[in-house]
């Protein structure tokens, strides 16, 4: 009898012994020691570095994903379609993630622009992304150029320094966004696509007094969705729930309003006599019930 007991508590801690030897054989890193699952450092710039793991588990998921192409649309199929020209005011609840300070959307366009990963678009072109802007000339948009006079106060000279302010990217505080609704009578649904994004910087007075807004560039959507699906936006029903700023805008999670339409005459609908203050968010939803409605029309019931 006692044999066998010796025998079977042999057993059990040869058992766990080769459990806990596997388990670091699989991860021999363990968690919170900063690198990843190779044993490299997390930090490109010093790999020697020591960084903690700030989390359970490194996330990868939004990295690893990769962005289904659009299914391609036949011109015959295509019907019906309206242009439509939207704004997203970032001070809007639904909207804060577009300003959540550890990642401010206005900083994921700047800095795909900066590494050339999708191409800012003049607005000299209005919004037909035919003039492309070169690295030098979008980073010329986000920095002003001020020069003022310094004084010595030993040898009483006067000189001329130049400053370089950047734009914080909290004053970006509204985005345009162009697409278009088109009926596909292959599949018979209403379907929309974005097709750019231009956020909007406010011009004051010396005095400080507000003049107007102007879009600084427009970034083409279809080439930006791979940026985009690589770059997390903040989830507020769970932090374990990757979500992408692809997410957000497939599933059009912001809220918006119409400010233009196609239409003859190239204005917008503050341009259109007679409207103002209310009337113009009554219009816009007018143009948005209208695109759904026709919709609704199409069928018999």
């Amino acid at each position: 009898m006692k044999f066998k007991l010796k025998i079977s508590a042999l057993s059990f801690f040869l058992f766990l012994f080769v459990g806990i030897t596997g388990v670091y054989a699989q991860n021999p890193t363990p968690p919170g020691t900063g690198v990843n699952e190779s044993g490299e450092s997390m930090d490109e710039e010093d790999p020697d570095r020591y960084i903690p793991l700030n989390g359970v588990v490194e996330k990868k998921l939004i990295t690893e994903r990769r962005v289904i192409p659009y299914q391609p649309q036949r011109e015959a199929d295509i019907f019906w379609e309206k242009r439509i020209w939207r704004v997203i005011d970032v001070r809007e609840k639904m909207n804060k993630r577009f300003v959540y300070p550890q990642r401010y959307f206005f900083d994921i366009l700047m800095d795909g622009v900066m590494d050339e990963k999708i191409l800012a678009y003049s607005i000299n072109d209005q919004d037909d992304f035919t003039e492309e802007l070169s690295k030098d000339e979008a980073a010329a948009l986000v920095s002003e150029v001020d020069t003022f006079v310094s004084f010595d106060p030993e040898t009483y000279e006067e000189t001329i320094e130049v400053a370089y302010n950047d734009l914080n990217p909290e004053d970006i505080k509204r985005f345009r966004i162009k697409e278009i609704w088109f009926f596909d009578e292959e599949t018979s649904t209403l379907q929309v696509r974005i097709l750019g994004i231009a956020p909007l910087k406010e011009e004051y007075d010396d005095q400080g007094n507000f003049l107007y807004e102007i879009p600084m560039f427009w970034i083409y959507y279809p080439d930006a969705r791979e940026l985009l699906s690589r770059e997390q936006a903040f989830n507020e029903q769970n932090d374990a729930g990757p979500m992408n700023w692809h997410d957000i805008f497939e599933m059009r999670l912001f809220s918006s309003y119409i400010y233009k339409e196609s239409n003859v005459y190239d204005r917008r609908l503050q341009d259109v006599p007679g409207l103002a203050g209310v009337d113009l968010l009554l219009e816009s939803e007018k143009i948005r019930l209208t695109i759904f409605n026709f919709e609704h029309d199409l069928w018999e019931y």
